[in-house]
């Protein structure tokens, strides 16, 4: 019997490092997080009356699909909170981009769409993980849908999967995508819009963004990613390092004491 996973992949913030911004206004994001919600076959089916429940909660709202950034900080609330309800699979990765510059690896992360896909190794090695465990011994089949980026050459990230895939990494990682389950000729693209599995992407990715980069006044806002906190993927019983990733490791982060306690809260 083949099992099969479909993971709806969204981001939040930007690539760039040549002017992060200094302060809460301004600049360029100081994080980049890439977020994967995971379904199986079955529940795929289900996701545009999920999201159709979720909208039907805001009446008021004119558009009609779910973009967690036009939202107010209520009905983020209730977003979070009706998908901690939803047999649904998070798992997010974090890049704290500030500490890339005057580093070695500036020169190569500066690059347009390295940092991404950098980052989208560290992800699908856990998803990867996760789905193959979920399985039980049963063969099983991951697909991945990106929602659409402009300026994103997907051909190159598919080159880069496929050299990883072949075993051509100059530095070879310590953990590997699983790369029976994932199939990289399958990888789709689509428009976020018209896709309810990517407008689910998208607040689960938003949510895990607002609890570490500063909002205009200089604070966080993690209530939302802890009230995931029941979907976000484990291994070994912790969800630090597979539902909730930070890049590089978390003593190497650079981060504050807020940050820093919202990424242990997780182990």
């Amino acid at each position: 019997m083949t099992k099969h996973y479909t993971a709806y992949i969204d981001e939040a913030g930007d690539e760039g490092i040549g002017k992060l911004a200094a302060g809460p206004v301004g600049g360029q994001s100081r994080w980049l997080v890439l977020g994967a919600c995971i379904v199986s076959r079955e529940n795929d089916l289900k996701l545009p009356a999920w999201r159709d429940k979720i909208l039907s909660r805001f009446p008021d709202k004119k558009s009609r699909d779910l973009h967690f950034r036009e939202l107010k900080h209520e009905q983020k609330i209730v977003v979070c909170q009706e998908l901690s309800g939803l047999p649904i699979g998070v798992s997010l990765a974090f890049s704290h981009k500030v500490t890339i510059p005057g580093t070695k690896w500036e020169s190569i992360f500066k690059q347009k769409g390295y940092l991404y896909n950098y980052l989208l190794r560290w992800l699908l090695e856990r998803v990867t993980m996760t789905c193959e465990r979920a399985a039980g011994g049963d063969q099983c089949v991951l697909k991945i849908v990106f929602s659409r980026r402009g300026g994103t050459d997907y051909q190159a990230m598919k080159d880069y999967l496929c050299l990883m895939r072949d075993g051509n990494e100059v530095m070879r990682p310590v953990r590997s995508i699983r790369w029976n389950v994932l199939d990289i000729d399958t990888i789709s693209v689509e428009n976020h819009k018209k896709w309810a599995g990517l407008q689910l992407a998208d607040c689960v990715t938003s949510a895990g963004f607002c609890a570490l980069e500063p909002n205009r006044y200089g604070n966080y806002e993690s209530s939302y990613a802890r009230i995931l906190r029941e979907r976000f993927i484990k291994h070994n019983g912790s969800i630090f390092n597979c539902g909730i990733t930070a890049v590089p490791s978390l003593w190497r982060c650079n981060i504050d004491d807020a940050q820093r306690e919202f990424f242990e809260s997780f182990r």
